[in-house]
């Protein structure tokens, strides 16, 4: 005798999955719904973070005293090259030099580490990656959030030149928060970027140093970067695409935050609509990278 037919005879292995409700493992999840299950493990991004930074420096002596010391070792150096050898600070008139010089460093510095740390995101992290499931976001988010808890450490440090040199606390500071915000975003949203371009091809890890110091240079982190233009009579389109760009802005509105009103504020040369320039580079990086690292959630990890 021959079975009875089954209803489910002649049907294609898509037209099961649909009927029966089933679905591909490791699935994209719609964008809405990738940002809730985000924020479902908020904090998980921001325990991963902490022990990120913990263990960041577990087998130093000196332990969690290099998070201030490696950016203030970083200054240090810069201040030996512009400021005593290359005479920066007389040439620009700046007698509150460094002041002017940690505050690019560490806002710069904010940036270049999260995308350093970014970048490897995934590559880096491949066992975790493949051994669970949630989503991939996860991993430059909290690299990115490591590095914000690192700058906040450094920012004692910036506390203490400032006052060190004459610049008192002012209602200007409060924009401190807002600069910072708008920073992280944007890092984030770069961080994403590269953490997909580095998983799918290990050696821009390699090339993204060189990358960063031509962009460090051209931020004006060490000097005044329009000043610096003009004086090799630059063409103004170039002095306002690199003023606008997403470094120079924001160091410039940390500048301008912390030491408006002194001598150095009159070499702070700030592009017209530098706040839309910084919630545009925010939006447009951030959202953007979101987006793009979304579209390759299923990529990750695989092949």
């Amino acid at each position: 005798m021959s079975a009875a037919p089954s209803p489910d005879d002649g049907l294609s292995a898509a037209e099961l999955a649909k009927k029966y409700g089933l679905s591909v493992s490791g699935a994209r999840p719609s964008l809405p719904e990738y940002a809730r299950q985000l924020w479902d493990r908020r904090h998980f991004v921001v325990a991963f973070s902490r022990a990120k930074m913990t263990a960041q420096y577990s087998q130093a002596k000196l332990g969690q005293v290099w998070q201030v010391a490696t950016p203030l070792l970083n200054a240090t150096v810069y201040f030996l090259i512009f400021g005593l050898l290359m005479q920066q600070s007389k040439g620009m008139g700046i007698p509150t030099y460094i002041p002017f010089l940690v505050t690019g460093v560490f806002v710069f510095t904010f940036t270049q580490s999260s995308a350093l740390s970014g970048v490897r995101a995934i590559s880096g992290n491949l066992g975790l990656v493949r051994a669970l499931h949630f989503p991939r976001a996860v991993l430059p988010i909290s690299f990115a959030l490591q590095q914000l808890q690192q700058l906040l450490f450094s920012m004692i440090v910036l506390f203490a030149f400032l006052l060190g040199f004459g610049h008192m606390p002012k209602p200007s500071w409060l924009l401190i928060v807002p600069v910072l915000a708008l920073q992280f975003v944007f890092n984030t949203g770069l961080a994403m970027i590269l953490a997909r371009l580095g998983s799918k091809t290990p050696d821009l890890a390699q090339l993204l140093p060189f990358i960063l110091r031509t962009w460090m240079y051209a931020s004006g982190v060490m000097y005044s970067l329009v000043e610096a233009l003009k004086k090799t009579h630059a063409p103004g389109w170039l002095v306002d695409v690199l003023s606008a760009n997403p470094a120079a802005v924001y160091i410039n509105l940390m500048r301008d935050a912390l030491i408006s009103g002194h001598a150095a504020h009159k070499h702070i040369v700030l592009p017209q609509h530098v706040w839309a320039l910084g919630v545009g580079w925010a939006l447009l990086v951030g959202v953007g990278g979101f987006v793009f690292f979304w579209k390759a959630e299923e990529q990750y990890g695989r092949g």
